[in-house]
């Protein structure tokens, strides 16, 4: 069922993907690696391998590769860790950027960027029609600790400027997606989204996974493992 919602609404929430102690194992191993944090979140988690092992999880592995392909594979991690020392808000946005191993005169990949010594650049629609996002929740999401906001099927309009980003999310019913602890949130780059401050004291930490069909992501393109 999550499969048909994902392809009409551009995302779907996945309950009890992994158990308690398998979330608990991961928090305890973040903990032990001392990661800096920063206000947007805490990139380039594959390179640390208690996250390398849940993204490569046979039943991460499996909803990825029936929504892209068999040969789909994680490229890029990012921890979210919203609490009350570190609170923010998100506009609403796509998310457009993806890490490339090396910058190229491609067309309709643009603008560029470095990013913690990572190439960054903005991609086609064609591009991010092969990635999907798997947002593997530490915590419970609940309506007051700030959860992802989504406009459904904005996924099927493509790259889109700010401007009619805005005046879409001004005329459209946003949905809040709460997600127990465990749970998983699969989501399409191309919806627009976004979320609030927390009002609570509870955190909210997700593990936001990004999945490729290929590593070879458009013609002469090839995506950096981050």
């Amino acid at each position: 069922m999550w499969q048909r919602e994902r392809e009409q609404f551009g995302f779907a929430v996945v309950p009890e993907v992994l158990e308690w102690n398998e979330i608990q194992s991961l928090v305890d191993s973040l903990s032990e690696i001392g990661l800096s944090r920063s206000k947007a979140g805490i990139r380039h988690m594959l390179r640390h391998k208690a996250t390398a092992a849940i993204a490569y999880d046979s039943r991460l592995m499996a909803m990825a590769r029936h929504v892209l392909d068999t040969d789909a594979t994680p490229f890029h991690a990012t921890l979210f860790d919203k609490s009350p020392n570190a609170n923010w808000l998100v506009v609403w946005h796509q998310d457009t950027a993806l890490p490339l191993q090396e910058r190229a005169g491609a067309e309709g990949w643009g603008p560029w960027s470095v990013k913690q010594g990572a190439i960054y650049a903005h991609a086609p629609a064609t591009a991010l029609q092969r990635v999907l996002a798997l947002r593997v929740h530490l915590d419970d999401s609940t309506p007051e600790n700030g959860p992802l906001r989504v406009l459904p099927e904005t996924h099927k309009l493509g790259v889109l400027s700010d401007d009619s980003i805005q005046e879409i999310a001004a005329n459209a019913a946003p949905r809040d997606c709460v997600v127990a602890t465990g749970g998983i949130l699969a989501m399409r780059p191309l919806i627009v989204h976004a979320s609030s401050k927390s009002r609570t004291y509870a955190p909210r930490r997700v593990l936001h996974i990004e999945y490729a069909a290929s590593m070879n992501i458009a013609e002469g393109l090839r995506l950096a493992s981050a």
